[in-house]
């Protein structure tokens, strides 16, 4: 073959008008007592159409001239070897041995199953041995150089090519003959007749087949597959085809599946990538780094395109913005912002939140996306109160450089909302978008209606109620919505049974309580005293001012029967 392997045999050659059988072929004619019959004809081969003498069949016969067996050859009269293995799988007698006056004989053979280059040498009973035997005589050593490449070694004796088709060729008798016949005796090989046909539909079909599976699957799981489907093949290769006598060629099907896994692997992979590059570019503007991380460990959590969730939306706003920026030049008034929205934002992705964007003074952010954390509403009631405590450090620096005083409100809410990157087909966002998101906007804005810096709805109110200090402060029906919302004011933390809150806040708490209560049953006179009481404790607490005030104009005209105690906010 081109590559210098001896894989095929001639049975026959020619030599002028004299056709000669190979020594393999003759030597199984004469023990057998057969005759070959070749059917040759004239076939047109070559750029020049040039006829030429080509072998159809050939057919063995026997004294009665019935065929008894054909054996597969091409037109060029080759037959493939199936060879037993390495060399010495046919025992070795060596001239010295055969010539000495001895009644035994040296005999080396390499057993069947053994490790290659592993050989046994015997004495054997000469006249024993000898008996019924068909010998090949011819040089083994290095010395001469009848040595050939083999599939199975690269120095293989060129006289064992002769006995390796000797043996196909009894086998094959023996099998036509009904005898028995060892699995370690290798008998013809014969290339598939349906190869040409089919291979062509096992290659599409399998591979668009396997391009489908490793698509759908991950890296590990495709490298499963496709070794499976690589083994799978060599099983069938070696223990169906070729145990049967049959040749096929699994080299396209082999090469196929690896160049489907390297292609199909390394598209992923680069795609994965750039994908990963795109979702870190993205959310790297709205997440903290460590969320940014999750993410890319399973990108298939997030869903790009608008989702249904239930999240927590903070909106925070400067107070009285306008009046600083009139005071401050353009560098000055960047600088403040810049000074004040960086440790805020820091705040955000620190409890794990989204950054939705800048109005301007205002940060919009929310909880619970792109990754879902369940306690959503508790981080950022959390992340509301840290923006307090640095806001007093905030404004203590601002005094020292003789900047304007910084104040804040900030609204939460929770409840189901669109969530997902929103835009045109030129610009995107990742936000959110539903009613739940309008009314945390109108909560930021009603802080300055009672004096407080962080004002939730109830729907944050029932999740955070375990760890957060909150006083009911209203029923509102804020501007847009028909449906009143129970608002609270949200004070301090719970920790171990223990309530923590800023000042004297926690002092004021059973007093308002009792004043509200006493509101919305209409006792104005007592709720007066309440809130008074209230108002003792805490001076600067404008919530109780601002009751005290409601109640006195309800003493002077008393509301509705039809009051159910809500308060219709005029302004956003």
């Amino acid at each position: 073959d081109p590559d210098g392997t001896v894989r095929r045999s001639r049975l026959i050659a020619r030599r002028g008008h004299v056709y000669i059988p190979s020594l393999a072929l003759k030597t199984f004619l004469l023990d057998r007592k057969l005759n070959a019959r070749f059917t040759i004809g004239r076939e047109t081969a070559g750029r020049r159409d040039l006829k030429r003498e080509m072998v159809r069949s050939v057919e063995f016969l026997n004294e009665a001239g019935k065929a008894v067996m054909t054996a597969p050859i091409d037109s060029n009269g080759l037959l493939l070897i199936n060879y037993a293995g390495p060399q010495q799988m046919f025992e070795y007698i060596s001239a010295s041995s055969l010539l000495a006056n001895d009644t035994t004989v040296s005999v080396s053979y390499h057993p069947i199953g053994s490790v290659r280059g592993a050989t046994v040498t015997e004495r054997r009973d000469r006249k024993e041995f000898l008996k019924d035997k068909l010998l090949i005589v011819g040089a083994t050593s290095i010395g001469v150089y009848d040595l050939r490449q083999s599939p199975f070694e690269e120095n293989y004796p060129g006289v064992e090519t002769h006995a390796n088709v000797l043996s196909n060729l009894l086998t094959e008798e023996a099998k036509a003959a009904g005898s028995p016949v060892k699995p370690s005796q290798p008998g013809f090989l014969t290339i598939h007749p349906v190869e040409q046909k089919i291979m062509w539909m096992v290659l599409l079909i399998g591979g668009l087949a396997l391009s489908a599976a490793l698509s759908y699957l991950g890296s590990i799981a495709g490298l499963l597959a496709t070794l499976s489907v690589l083994l799978s093949f060599y099983v069938v290769d070696r223990y169906v085809l070729f145990a049967n006598g049959f040749i096929v060629n699994v080299s396209l099907p082999f090469i196929t599946v690896c160049a489907l896994f390297v292609g199909i692997t390394s598209y992923k992979y680069f795609t994965e990538e750039r994908n990963k590059r795109a979702l870190k570019s993205t959310f790297a503007k709205y997440v903290s780094p460590s969320v940014v991380e999750e993410i890319l460990k399973d990108p298939s959590n997030i869903e790009l395109g608008g989702k249904k969730m239930e999240l927590t939306v903070m909106f925070s706003d400067v107070r009285g913005f306008t009046t600083i920026s009139e005071k401050l030049d353009p560098r000055a008034l960047s600088n403040l912002l810049n000074s004040y929205l960086t440790p805020m934002t820091d705040l955000v992705f620190e409890t794990k939140g989204t950054l939705d964007k800048y109005m301007g003074d205002a940060i919009m952010a929310f909880w619970g996306a792109p990754i879902q954390f369940e306690d959503h509403a508790e981080r950022a009631a959390t992340c509301a109160l840290m923006m307090l405590k640095k806001l007093k450090l905030l404004q203590a620096e601002y005094k020292a450089k003789g900047l304007p005083t910084i104040d804040i409100g900030i609204g939460l809410n929770t409840g189901d909302m669109s969530v997902g990157n929103m835009g045109s087909n030129t610009v995107r966002s990742y936000t959110v978008m539903g009613d739940s998101v309008n009314l945390g906007s109108r909560l930021e804005g009603i802080n300055k209606e009672y004096g407080t810096r962080i004002i939730v709805s109830e729907f944050t109110q029932i999740q955070i109620a375990k760890s957060f200090v909150t006083r009911e402060i209203d029923w509102v029906r804020v501007k847009g919505k028909a449906q009143p919302v129970r608002i609270f004011e949200l004070i301090g933390t719970v920790s171990s049974g223990t309530l923590s809150a800023p000042g004297d806040m926690l002092a004021v708490l059973p007093d308002f309580e009792t004043g509200f209560r006493l509101y919305h049953a209409r006792q104005f006179d007592e709720a007066v005293a309440a809130f008074t009481r209230a108002l003792n404790t805490k001076p600067d607490d404008e919530c109780s001012r601002l009751y005290i005030e409601r109640c006195q104009d309800y003493l002077k005209a008393a509301p509705n029967e039809d009051w159910d105690g809500v308060y219709t906010m005029k302004t956003k």
